[in-house]
């Protein structure tokens, strides 16, 4: 009988865990990646997406493609049968039920949100290149309403931006776009003198948490420095009706608010009744095999690792997840070769992070960088984390042809692409 190994997430761990699987394993084990959509998308270009630097299309990566010789099921995990070992998946055609000799869960994360009035109405999230794309659009959107009205509450309503949570996503999303908006901003000749808004609210105590404190207040400083608002320590009370309150007492009217409060283990992984942590990822030894189930593995943001040298929990971070899967992928292999699997080790390599054209923040192995040079960093680093030849190929050369320049332009049919068909219906109705 054929052996099966089924990766759960086609996420950047799912994809590379299934991919070394399919490598390092004789044909006669079969390896079965499920995951909601048939591509992964590479977020860490999603700022770039929405500044219309990359184009939407080369930073989503598609699965079968991506991974010859693997098996891709469309669908989401429902159930899981630890007895009979078998994965119960939801498809728009029915369940599915894959029997599986062991099982990867590498479903990622899922946007944090809260009970605050109005914003499942009125903001926007940070996750898919759909948002990305649409985020773009919108703020080029709000740059043509604000230069086509006369009244100044209006216009100020319009040029405002508000983005919620000041990790990699928030600070990436609104340095890139307040960097595209400066640039495009000579072309409206009516806002010359329209003050622009851009604020970032962030519950903690400083922004980039992640980063070494001393780049953190690098990359406040040179925020502030361009007019941004960093308002720590305060978060979101209501943003209903297009106002928002902060904590702090103030309000601010606008139309774009970009929730990017980061991300929690998918609930499912609780309703399944696996051993999870108070924050819902699933509890895991140091080899990644969950506690107490045999030919069950977890790795990436949905998984709560120990860290052998520091003692605490791997934080959930994209380094990690990708390191995992490698570790995760060989010790499948290990097991079904009745061999000893090995813990998880790392070094950490640093963190880069882009803050629009020709600025950057980057620590390579304790060397901090900034600037252009953090810049270039953030880019050779991406532009070789693609999981994809072609792709990474058309990114560079989007790179060479806009490295100093953008050229954006709003789309707002892309939001409702039935309406040129109903207007023109429209059109011939009355004649």
């Amino acid at each position: 009988m054929t052996r099966r190994v089924v990766v759960v997430g086609g996420g950047y761990a799912g994809i590379t865990a299934a991919g070394r699987l399919r490598r390092k394993l004789r044909a006669d084990v079969e390896v079965v990646l499920v995951n909601p959509h048939g591509y992964m998308t590479y977020q860490p270009l999603l700022p770039e997406v929405a500044a219309g630097t990359v184009a939407p299309g080369h930073v989503v990566v598609p699965l079968r493609s991506a991974l010859p010789g693997v098996s891709v099921v469309r669908g989401l995990l429902q159930g899981l049968d630890l007895r009979t070992r078998t994965a119960t998946v939801s498809s728009r055609h029915g369940d599915v039920a894959l029997r599986y000799d062991e099982l990867l869960l590498a479903v990622g994360g899922v946007t944090r949100t809260f009970p605050v009035p109005g914003l499942l109405e009125h903001a926007i999230g940070f996750r898919t290149v759909e948002e990305a794309l649409h985020l773009g659009n919108r703020i080029l959107g709000q740059l043509e309403l604000a230069a086509a009205s006369k009244d100044q509450e209006t216009r100020l309503r319009h040029l405002t931006f508000v983005f919620v949570g000041a990790g990699y996503a928030g600070v990436e999303a609104l340095a890139e776009l307040e960097d595209m908006v400066r640039r495009e901003i000579k072309h409206y000749p009516e806002l010359d003198a329209e003050p622009l808004r851009w604020v970032l609210v962030e519950a903690g105590e400083r922004i980039l948490g992640q980063l070494p404190e001393r780049l953190g207040k690098y990359v406040d400083a040179q925020l502030r420095r361009r007019g941004v608002s960093v308002r720590t320590g305060t978060t979101i009370e209501t943003m209903a009706g297009g106002r928002v309150q902060l904590s702090d007492g103030s309000t601010l009217t606008t139309d774009t608010v970009v929730w990017t409060a980061g991300v929690v283990a998918p609930p499912l992984l609780k309703r399944l009744g696996l051993p999870v942590d108070p924050a819902g990822r699933v509890r895991t030894d140091a080899t990644l095999r969950v506690h107490g189930i045999d030919n069950l593995w977890a790795l990436g943001d949905c998984a709560s690792v120990p860290d052998v040298h520091s003692g605490e929990m791997c934080a959930p971070t994209a380094q990690h997840a990708v390191r995992q899967a490698v570790r995760a992928a060989d010790n499948v292999v290990a097991a079904l070769r009745a061999r000893t699997p090995r813990p998880y080790r790392h070094k950490d390599a640093g963190a880069v992070a882009s803050l629009g054209l020709g600025k950057g923040v980057a620590e390579l192995y304790g060397v901090p960088l900034r600037g252009y040079a953090a810049w270039l960093v953030h880019r050779l680093y991406h532009g070789l984390r693609l999981p994809n030849r072609r792709r990474r190929l058309l990114v560079v050369l989007n790179w060479m042809l806009g490295s100093f320049s953008r050229d954006p332009v709003a789309m707002p049919a892309l939001e409702s692409p039935r309406q040129p068909l109903r207007e023109a219906h429209e059109q011939q109705a009355v004649q």
